[in-house]
């Protein structure tokens, strides 16, 4: 219904393992129960409680597994768990298939239930409604091959990591480090500068009024934290503003923290990076040219007056996190209208200057990257050139991928089958916000480097996508990036493809917000009027979104809908959900999330929902039903 009015909001429920299950019981309610509201002095208004039966496709799940009977025992749920694919972390026979019958029925009542234990058609849709017993995507462990090349993966990358809000501004500190390495991040970028006194390391964003942390802090944090949520290695990026002097302490103080864990090759080149598995448990160094920082600064290599500005009139920071991802089509477009001769001109006019300088880099301090990265003079297509002796690492802006591929898609394809390609975002990206990380992904860039202290749909996008391989930070590339015919072509992100699968998605029902959220969070006069958004983040002729019907006054909204996605590049495909409650001014915000398709599991799943800055809530989900054909 209409909105009349709002309370003063109250954040939800923190994710799980910040309170005890008792702090989380609901304030208002069951779940289908829906409460009064108080609409004035003297008027209360009084809602019917929300169907929260299940639907009707689990009730044929359940009477085709139970035989039609009233009960499903253990055995025809091991039916199920076989013919579903398990359930949670690989429960599948008899013995597992009893203990979730009595974890239902311990969580579904109190009362010791007499006889054999068997489920009812309620409790099991309890148990499909479970995340733990019934997840949307695959076991969360490894399972992809982790022996190739460290340039066969995407690795989950943050940009200016030690950063904790906006690029011009804000403090610096290990504490968004540490944040990212609990995610799964792998790659930490830290710019280092000499300290006031010129004795010293600081790691800060230079000529901005951003307040410096000690280099040392930072790889101490690095080392207590890097494999918390993956074994397998992490890079730092250095952005080097130093003195040969200093970049001698740099290296000895690396060797002091990392010690043994710190992996760097004993030859002068690589021919190729090692693999993933090889380096497990360790830490290695890559470098990027100070340059880099000052094209960012100055965007000299692309002019932007064709570029919005980041904010609009009276639009608020909350307000530009939200916006659409936008269409890499439309970016390449736009790249393509700006200087047609970025492709072909010098790079950079002190590109000699840069040389000469790097000849009197540390010795020691050199000795120790392991991934080298440069910008090689010349054009920017000339940069794309693989070397057979030696492979390296090349860094482009988000710009500058975007205007070279309109034109040389194959030949980054190509460079990154045996090279690095790290992305950056481009200089103005003052507010920390991100870009659409398909453009990368796409043409095989490995580190897609994103602000990881923001938030909005670009990061839930790539919070999504690495997810896959049990969300260790490291994600095979799919083969058809990988490959080269015979005739030397490999894969052209601009060719038109066959629909190679069709993904069919249903959503039944939502629930848990009344559990986590205050009674008038969304209205002060009624329940909530909650849609679902569905769609697909991929290639252009993926990406879509659908949306259902409004379901007006309720905690536990049933669409009951269906959406088709046909799909060209199913490997690098991201399937995303959103939840909003309608209003009559603007539309509030109930959770996302984002699902790599190539790892959901067919069938009728529990999706837990996020809050917009990527933490879980406690009890928000959705009840979906997966299918390819």
């Amino acid at each position: 219904m209409p909105k009349r009015g709002k309370a003063p909001s109250r954040p939800h429920t923190p994710p799980p393992g910040t309170e005890n299950d008792e702090a989380a019981a609901p304030a208002h309610g069951e779940e289908g129960e829906m409460g009064t509201y108080k609409c004035c002095i003297f008027f209360t208004r009084r809602f019917a409680a929300g169907d929260a039966s299940a639907p009707e496709d689990v009730r044929a799940l359940f009477s085709r597994y139970s035989g039609g009977a009233p009960y499903m025992a253990a055995e025809d749920l091991r039916r199920y768990l076989a013919a579903s694919g398990g359930a949670g972390a690989g429960h599948g026979d008899g013995e597992d298939a009893e203990q979730i019958v009595e974890r239902v029925l311990q969580e579904r009542s109190r009362t010791p239930r007499f006889g054999k234990p068997s489920l009812t058609v309620d409790d099991f849709r309890h148990l499909l409604f479970s995340e733990d017993l019934n997840p949307p995507i695959r076991l969360s462990k490894v399972h992809q091959d982790m022996n190739a090349p460290l340039s066969h993966y995407f690795i989950y990358t943050g940009h200016n990591s030690y950063l904790t809000g906006n690029q011009l501004s804000s403090d610096c500190s290990d504490v968004p480090i540490i944040k990212a390495l609990q995610l799964g991040v792998r790659v930490i970028e830290l710019d280092i500068w000499p300290n006031s006194s010129k004795d010293d390391i600081d790691v800060l964003h230079g000529r901005t009024l951003t307040a410096p942390v000690s280099l040392i802090k930072c790889l101490r944090s690095i080392k207590e934290y890097a494999f918390v949520a993956s074994p397998y290695p992490v890079i730092i990026t250095l952005e080097d503003h130093l003195t040969p002097d200093l970049q001698a302490i740099v290296a000895k103080m690396v060797l002091e923290v990392f010690g043994d864990i710190l992996y760097y090759p004993e030859s002068k080149h690589l021919q190729e990076f090692p693999s993933p598995e090889a380096l497990r448990g360790r830490i290695i160094l890559s470098t990027k040219p100070p340059k880099e920082y000052l094209e960012a600064k100055d965007s000299s290599s692309m002019k932007e007056r064709d570029v919005e500005p980041q904010f609009k009139k009276g639009e608020s920071e909350e307000a530009a996190w939200g916006t659409e991802v936008p269409d890499i089509q439309d970016e390449m477009q736009v790249a393509n209208k700006n200087d047609d001769d970025l492709l072909y001109r010098e790079r950079d006019v002190g590109e000699d200057n840069e040389q000469k300088m790097c000849k009197h880099v540390a010795a020691e301090y050199k000795h120790l990257i392991t991934i080298k990265a440069g910008k090689p003079k010349g054009a920017l297509v000339d940069a794309l050139k693989s070397d057979p002796e030696k492979v390296r690492r090349l860094s482009l802006s988000e710009q500058e991928l975007a205007k070279v591929a309109t034109r040389h898609g194959p030949n980054i394809v190509s460079f990154t089958q045996r090279n690095m390609l790290r992305i950056y975002p481009k200089g103005t990206r003052f507010n920390s916000s991100n870009y659409n990380p398909f453009l990368g992904w796409v043409h095989g860039a490995q580190m897609v480097a994103f602000n990881m202290q923001g938030y909005g749909r670009a990061l839930w996008l790539m919070q999504g996508f690495y997810k896959a391989n049990g969300g260790c930070g490291y994600v095979k590339k799919p083969d058809f990036l990988m490959q080269t015919c015979p005739d030397g072509k490999v894969f052209d992100p601009k060719a038109d493809l066959p629909v190679k699968i069709t993904l069919k998605v249903k959503v039944y029902v939502g629930e848990g917000w009344q559990r986590d959220f205050d009674k008038t969070h969304f209205d002060s006069y009624s329940p909530p009027d909650f849609y679902a958004k569905v769609g697909i983040a991929g290639v252009p002729l993926d990406s879509v979104m659908r949306k259902t019907k409004v379901v007006e006054d309720n905690w536990v909204p049933v669409w009951e809908e269906e959406f088709i996605f046909p799909l060209t590049v199913p490997e690098i495909a991201v399937l995303r959900v959103e939840v909003h409650e309608q209003d009559v001014s603007e539309d509030d915000f109930g959770g996302q999330t984002a699902l790599p398709v190539a790892e959901l599991r067919p069938g009728i799943r529990a999706v837990p929902l996020f809050d917009h800055k990527g933490l879980k809530f406690r009890n928000v989900k959705l009840l979906m039903r997966f299918e390819f054909v």
